[in-house]
């Protein structure tokens, strides 16, 4: 494996090795979303989409879970396990889409609409899931929403998974707030049919953040998780991915024998990619970029993500 110059002095591999160390002194977890750098694999113990490492954060006998995702995701697994530290190696991962929303515009948004549960993206703060009534992720979505047993629903913040669900549904109002994925509205109308042109054996997958009009034009519309899922089960041996680059470079990997084309260059979220070895190594030595969740909306917070642990799926 090749040393990255942003490594320093100490080279891939040693970071690996020393990574693994730590975790074994410190009884320790990596958890790695399947947009981080692929690298951190290495080190990880799981890998995957929100939901999934959701579920491993809740499952987890671990005093210290470091997280190699955005802050969101970190809070979320802080609010599944109190008592445990949680880190994220590099402060500056944030979300643009979870920072569409506050509470002051949340709570604006809920004023227009009464007694319509409030369903929030798991891409959200955790002062926001404390004022929803349920909390999804991506590969959730549909399950969690049929559990309300209502006829309407108000979504938050991504508008196009909200419309997503509701065409999927086609019996539930799913009323949106105006929020977005800024690297899945990156890829356009065109770029799919130019892509249908260029590969027309390739079955084209995309991500329910993408546009309607772009989800539309895909032959399978779901998770990362479900993508992955897709392409790996599939007997089809060509693919376009339309989502994070990072899918498509785990899927290069893991599936050699296939081809998959990523839908265009550019659809790299640089918030996912600010952790590398060097961060968690660091985070882990010290024990530090510990994720705190203020009291006052803690237990309300946990309380709208452990529902939706609970739905059965």
């Amino acid at each position: 494996m090749a040393c990255h110059n942003f490594y320093g002095n100490i080279n891939l591999m040693n970071y690996i090795e020393e990574i693994k160390k730590l975790k074994n002194e410190k009884n320790a977890i990596i958890l790695t979303h399947c947009y981080q750098p692929i690298e951190i694999d290495e080190v990880s113990d799981y890998v995957g989409d929100s939901f999934y490492l959701s579920k491993k954060a809740a499952e987890t006998n671990a005093d210290i879970i470091v997280f190699a995702g955005v802050h969101f995701m970190a809070q979320s697994a802080k609010l599944l396990n109190p008592n445990k530290k949680v880190l994220l190696p590099n402060p500056k991962s944030g979300c643009f889409m979870a920072d569409m929303i506050g509470v002051n515009e949340l709570r604006q948004f809920k004023s227009k609409y009464s007694n319509i549960p409030a369903v929030c993206y798991i891409n959200s703060t955790a002062e926001v899931k404390a004022e929803c009534d349920i909390c999804c992720t991506s590969s959730n979505a549909i399950d969690v929403v049929k559990s309300l047993g209502a006829d309407k629903i108000l979504f938050l913040p991504d508008t196009y998974l909200g419309k997503w669900i509701e065409e999927k549904l086609g019996n539930i109002k799913v009323i949106t707030y105006n929020g977005f994925c800024p690297t899945h509205l990156r890829i356009r109308i065109e770029d799919m049919e130019n892509s249908r042109k260029q590969y027309p054996n390739a079955k084209i997958l995309a991500h329910p953040e993408c546009h309607t009009e772009v989800s539309k034009l895909a032959d399978f519309v779901g998770s990362t998780k479900e993508i992955m899922n897709y392409a790996k089960e599939s007997n089809e041996k060509q693919f376009v991915i339309v989502t994070e680059k990072g899918v498509v470079d785990r899927l290069k990997r893991d599936l050699p024998q296939k081809e998959f084309i990523l839908i265009k260059e550019d659809i790299v979220c640089q918030n996912m990619k600010w952790n590398s070895l060097e961060d968690i190594y660091n985070a882990l030595l010290n024990e530090e970029h510990e994720i705190e969740v203020n009291e006052e909306v803690f237990e309300k917070a946990k309380k709208c993500i452990k529902r939706m642990m609970g739905v059965n799926i």
